[in-house]
């Protein structure tokens, strides 16, 4: 199973395990971790769940699709070249070892 890494703003970091296929955004509510919001419950319809991905890490990912890049600017905290939605990313085995960086807010 691979395991992912959220990082909060303050530098706190948990590391859990992440089930295949689900979404990044769901691994995070699975496991309580703070920071993820999920308002519209993975339909990339709030960007409540952004992230930002490990720059070494962006070419394992689903490339964005126009939905996600129309939400990345709706973002509550600036939008960088490494945000993206956690529930538009899922799981793969390829992802163990991903660390994701929680922004400041999300609302």
């Amino acid at each position: 199973m691979p395991e992912v890494t959220y990082v909060q703003p303050d530098g706190t970091a948990r590391t859990v395990d992440a089930t295949v296929g689900h979404s990044l955004m769901q691994v995070a509510l699975d496991h309580g971790v703070d920071g993820i919001v999920a308002e519209c419950g993975g339909n990339a319809m709030c960007a409540t769940c952004h992230v930002y991905v490990d720059p070494a890490r962006l070419d394992d990912l689903e490339p964005l699709c126009s939905d996600e890049e129309e939400m990345l600017d709706c973002t509550a905290s600036p939008r960088a070249a490494t945000s993206r939605l956690s529930c538009q990313l899922p799981v793969t085995e390829g992802l163990d070892g991903l660390v994701l960086r929680l922004p400041e807010e999300q609302l």
